[in-house]
């Protein structure tokens, strides 16, 4: 086109000073995007935003699960796990995970999950790194886990993060709607 020709933009990419936003300036404009860091913290299952997002969680499988939900429940008790992640995002929980002993060599992942409206945005896969890096802290070579067939964002979810389809083991061995997986680390 004649007698139109491209304006140049300069970005600046930075983190806020007062916050772990990292941001996007466009000068010229002064147009700003804002992406906010999702904070991870180490805690125990006595944390009331632990607990609150796992009567969302049990809500969520409670509808998918259906009948099968009371069998499910039982193996999922929180009070005695030891190990727990909550994810906020400004202040608000957005996500949990949890891990603990199954045998001497491995951790089992257990309470894993992200509120409805922030799923799509990585935060479960960076839950699942954070607990990775725990276990091998602790000093366990593998996690283990379960989830259901119906559960088909979760399946996708540990297959994109490295986890590979095992025999069903414990109490889900012979449970036709389970899938048990495991990730060897380090």
């Amino acid at each position: 086109m004649k007698g139109v020709r491209p304006i140049p933009f300069i970005f600046e990419i930075g983190v806020g000073p007062e916050c772990s936003c990292f941001y996007v300036q466009q000068h010229g404009c002064c147009k700003q995007i804002f992406f906010s860091m999702i904070d991870i913290i180490r805690t125990n299952s006595d944390n009331k935003h632990f607990i609150g997002l796992v009567k969302l969680l049990d809500a969520d499988l409670a509808q998918k699960d259906g009948a099968d939900h009371l069998f499910y429940a039982q193996f999922n008790k929180i009070d005695t796990i030891g190990h727990v992640l909550v994810a906020f995002d400004n202040g608000i929980p957005v996500g949990c995970g949890a891990i603990k002993k199954y045998t001497a060599t491995t951790m089992e992942v257990k309470r894993m999950y992200t509120a409805a409206e922030q799923r799509g945005r990585g935060i479960a896969s960076s839950i699942l790194a954070a607990l990775e890096e725990w276990v091998t802290e602790l000093g366990y070579e593998s996690c283990i886990l379960e989830t259901g067939k119906r559960q088909v964002e979760a399946t996708a979810l540990y297959k994109k993060n490295g986890y590979n389809i095992i025999p069903n083991y414990g109490q889900y061995a012979g449970v036709d709607n389970s899938i048990c997986f495991e990730k060897k680390l380090g």
